[in-house]
Formats: C-alpha cells, structure tokens, sequence
C-alpha cells in the first residue's frame, strides 16, 4: 500500500500541482465537532432526505425543486414529519412539486423518528454525530443503516459529508485507486471490505494530518477526472 505522500503526488501531477490540489479540496471543507454540534434537528433530517431523493435522480433536479420540499415537509420539523397523518402522506404524495415516490416520503418519516431518537438519547441529534470518532466512520456507516431508513451506503456517506462530518465515499474513481493500492480487491460490499478500507484511511490521517474527506478526495483525484 503506498504512503499518502505518495498518493498526494499523483493527484498533484494529474491536476496540475499541489495548490490546484488544495484549491479543490478547499470546495469540501470538514466541520469541527463544535460547528457540527450545534446544526438544528431540521437541518440533520433536511440533509438526509436530499441525500435519499438524490439517489436514483440528476442532482440538479432535487436542488431546482429544494424549495418545494421544503414547503411541503414543514421546513424538515422532526416532530411534524415524524407524525404526519395518512393524510398528508397522500398529500405529498399528490404534490407535482416534490418527487412523488412513497418509500422515499415513508424514509422521511422514518428518518424523523431516528433523529428524535437520537435527541432524546444524546441531547441534540448532530451532537452524536459531532462526538463519534472518525477512526470508526465504518460504525457510523453501520448505524445508519441499521437506524436509519434509505441511509445505507451511498446516501449515508453523502449525508455525513453533508454535514460537515469528516467522511469518505466509495466513488468509482476512491475505489478504483484503492484497489490499485491493494487495500480491497473489489468494489467494497462486505465489512471486511470496508474494515479495510478505515484502516487505510486512519494510517493515510496518521501520514498527514488530514482528515477523512481531505484524504477520500485525494484519492479519488489519484485516479479519476
């Protein structure tokens, strides 16, 4: 496996220089734990719903129609999605103004009811996300899919970064680099796959100092436009 001062150089060279590479990583700047702490509940269960209804579509069509969710699930209130009534699912159902796909309305609910979880059992839901330690975003991954609706994968992965939560993400160009480095043999699936992929990332943090997202990008960059 190369060292990350390597990785660095090849990504450098493919974008044309070290400041170019910076310049790029400065797009997807991490919070700190502090900044993620203190996000409202709204905005946690707003990112998640993006992440979900972006799955399967163009983004620029869920950004175009961001307003109208908005409007129809009550500005993401965790309380009012959590118990909207069968009613105003067939309302948000009918709603041309939205993507109309009934899993993904249900994940909404669903979602609302983890994030009221997470604030009756942590204080404030972006705080367990501010406090879980990046040496273990592979739980964090793990939990999302477990308590979460439509957060696996993909989504989850997207959803952290999102909120600023130091993350990588499995693209084409991150896996087909690791698998260059012999990291995983595969597109990762299993959680020995994924295991190994944290433990790549956690010694490539150790190298250099950054953080999960700075790293993912770095990587993607060594391999991919």
């Amino acid at each position: 496996m190369r060292a990350f001062g390597e990785i660095l150089a090849i990504a450098a060279k493919r974008k044309g220089g070290l400041d170019a590479v910076e310049r790029l990583l400065a797009e997807t700047p991490s919070r700190t734990p502090k900044e993620i702490a203190v996000l409202p509940d709204d905005r946690i269960l707003a990112e998640m719903t993006r992440r979900i209804f972006n799955a399967g579509f163009s983004s620029k069509v869920i950004t175009a129609k961001w307003p109208a969710f908005e409007a129809a699930f009550w500005r993401f209130d965790p309380h009012a999605c959590a118990f909207m009534s069968g009613e105003q699912f067939d309302a948000l159902l009918a709603n041309r103004e939205i993507v109309r796909n009934g899993a993904k309305i249900k994940a909404v609910q669903a979602n609302a009811n983890f994030v009221l979880q997470l604030t009756k059992e942590h204080g404030a839901a972006a705080r367990f996300f501010a406090d879980w330690p990046d040496g273990d975003y592979v739980g964090l991954l793990d939990l999302l899919k477990k308590r979460g609706s439509h957060l696996g994968g993909d989504s989850g992965m997207r959803f952290l970064r999102a909120i600023g939560k130091p993350a990588f993400i499995a693209t084409k160009d991150v896996v087909a680099a690791l698998i260059r480095d012999g990291v995983v043999t595969r597109a990762p699936s299993a959680k020995a796959d994924f295991a190994a992929i944290q433990a790549a990332f956690n010694l490539w943090s150790k190298q250099s100092g950054r953080d999960l997202t700075a790293i993912s990008r770095v990587v993607a960059m060594s391999a991919g436009d």
